[in-house]
C-alpha cells in the first residue's frame, strides 16, 4: 500500500468517528460520503477485469461489503425528532465498519510483507484470477459496497420511521 492508500484507509477509519458521535441525516451527511464513494470508484476503478475467475472474486467480495455496510447499518441509532432523523453508530456498528477496513487492510500487507502472498499467487492460479487488478477491483467494490449498503440502510430506516404512525416519538436500536 502506498500513502495515498493509507490515507483513504484513514479518512474511512475517522469516518466511524463521526458517525459515532451521531448526528442529524440532512443533505450534507449525505453529500461527503457519495463524493468519497465517487472519489474512490474514479480513483482506483480503472478496470474490472471479468475473465477466468476474476468475477467471482468481484461480485464475492462486494457482496461481503454489502452484508457488513447492511449490518452496520441495522446495527446504528435512528430516530426522527421534530428537527428531523438523527443516527448515531454504536460499538457494534463501528466493528463491522471498521471490520472490512481492517480486512482489506490486513490482506494487503499480509500479502506484501509476508508468505502469505505466494498463497495469494497460489489462490489466483488455481481459481483463474488473471490480474492485480482483479483483486483491487474487488477490494473496491468491497468498500463501495459497504458504503452504499450501510447509508442506504440508514436512509431507509430514517424514510420508514418518518412515515410510521407517532413517527416524531420513534427511536429504534
Amino acid at each position: 500500500m502506498n500513502t495515498t492508500e493509507y490515507c483513504v484507509q484513514i479518512a474511512l477509519v475517522l469516518l466511524v468517528l463521526r458517525q459515532m458521535k451521531g448526528g442529524k441525516l440532512d443533505l450534507a451527511s449525505l453529500v461527503l460520503p457519495v463524493v468519497l464513494i465517487a472519489a474512490t470508484a474514479v480513483f482506483y476503478l480503472k478496470s474490472v477485469p471479468t475473465a477466468g475467475g476474476d468475477l467471482g472474486l468481484e461480485v464475492g467480495l462486494a457482496a461481503a461489503g454489502v452484508l457488513l455496510g447492511t449490518l452496520a447499518g441495522l446495527t446504528t441509532k435512528v430516530w426522527n425528532t421534530r428537527e428531523g432523523a438523527f443516527a448515531k453508530a454504536g460499538l457494534l456498528a463501528a466493528a463491522f465498519w471498521v471490520g472490512g477496513i481492517g480486512a482489506r487492510i490486513a490482506f494487503v500487507l499480509a500479502s506484501e510483507h509476508t508468505g502469505f502472498g505466494q498463497r495469494v499467487t497460489d489462490f489466483s492460479r488455481n481459481n483463474h484470477i488473471t490480474s492485480q487488478q482483479a483483486w483491487v477491483a474487488a477490494f473496491v467494490l468491497m468498500a463501495l459496497g459497504e458504503a452504499v449498503s450501510r447509508l442506504l440502510t440508514i436512509r431507509l430506516r430514517a424514510l420508514r420511521l418518518r412515515t410510521a404512525p407517532g413517527a416524531v416519538a420513534a427511536r429504534t436500536v
